[in-house]
């Protein structure tokens, strides 16, 4: 009876956390449901919400001893800088919702290319970095943020007029639309699918390379998803059009918003080929080289920096992308089963 009572105490302990837990991200995307759909609130809430500063599109970074941060900066700091440079407090208007804090202290993103890029520097003691430099070297929650900063800044700046009647387009206070209102169209921040693939024979994974790629960096397969096309289609394209393989089958493993070089979504899957069937055919138009690792080669690969390699391009020197790629957690993925179905 006491063992079932006590049962029954850590239940109703681990019920209550998990609910706490729940309860916390329902009350924050609420929280950022009614900022996204009433401008009022989204107006008061610039007064307790905090700002990434982006200059033409590069986030605003501070160097704090090896690690790089991405400030939240105050409203009242983002005033007195508005003030400094004599810019009106409109422009924190202009600004996109993007998250919020568990305390639902908003979080939003401000680009400020109107303003002289080196004096916002040297006031805030920081620097704007290109975001590909930023991307890697950020914690992943902030990266995240960032990362989604920059494509609700990207995506407001080049819809800034309706498709069908040419007419200026009108963005809600927190970014989450714009509105042609001769028509009434309303368009919403948009990201292109694709699929991030891991192709394997069952002992063997496939990796390859594009001409973009830094010397000796090999990752998983991927490819836009086609008009009408179902996942599974594109997978099952994609491989046939890149590396000449048909899927026998295939499953998803995880998903990550891609800023590079526009916001994407890449959707990432593990592909099995038949092991009598894994001859590649190249399409020489889409990569420039794709190759069969084993588990040991992979597992040598995943040790060594995520950097371009000074040793010649071969099987002894290649490496895979950084932590921050879903492409790594897919290669990841593959070498944790092989290790587990080692005899």
């Amino acid at each position: 009876m006491v063992i079932g009572l006590v049962c029954q105490v850590g239940y109703r302990r681990i019920s209550a956390l998990c609910y706490r837990i729940y309860s916390t991200y329902v009350r924050k995307m609420r929280y950022m449901f009614k900022l996204k759909e009433d401008d009022d609130a989204c107006r008061q809430a610039y007064n307790s919400g905090t700002f990434f500063l982006f200059y033409n599109l590069s986030p605003f970074v501070q160097q704090k001893g090896k690690a790089l941060l991405a400030p939240k900066i105050k409203t009242a700091e983002i005033k007195r800088l508005l003030q400094k440079f004599q810019q009106k407090e409109e422009i924190i208007e202009k600004s996109m919702l993007v998250g919020c804090s568990e305390e639902c202290t908003p979080y939003f993103a401000l680009d400020l290319g109107s303003l002289s890029k080196s004096a916002v520097e040297s006031e805030l003691d920081g620097s704007f970095a290109e975001l590909q430099k930023a991307f890697f070297q950020l914690e992943e929650e902030d990266a995240s943020l960032i990362s989604r900063s920059q494509a609700l800044l990207r995506w407001h700046d080049n819809n800034q007029y309706c498709g069908k009647t040419g007419e200026p387009t009108v963005k809600n206070l927190a970014g989450s639309k714009r509105i042609c209102h001769k028509n009434g169209i309303i368009y919403y921040p948009q990201m292109s699918p694709v699929i991030i693939t891991l192709v394997s024979d069952g002992s063997r994974c496939l990796l390859i390379r594009q001409t973009s790629f830094p010397k000796g960096m090999y990752s998983a397969l991927a490819g836009f998803c086609d008009m009408g096309e179902s996942l599974e289609e594109t997978v099952q394209r994609e491989v046939a059009e890149e590396v000449g393989l048909e899927v026998k089958s295939l499953w998803y493993s995880a998903s990550q918003h891609w800023p590079f070089p526009n916001s994407m979504l890449m959707i990432a899957c593990h592909a099995l080929v038949h092991p009598l069937q894994n001859k590649c055919t190249i399409n020489t138009q889409e990569l420039e080289s794709a190759r069969w690792f084993s588990h040991e080669e992979v597992v040598k690969a995943l040790e060594r920096e995520p950097r371009p390699s000074k040793e010649k391009d071969d099987n002894t020197s290649f490496w895979v992308p950084p932590k921050q790629a879903i492409a790594r957690r897919l290669i990841q993925e593959w070498v944790k089963k092989q290790t587990s179905q080692s005899p």
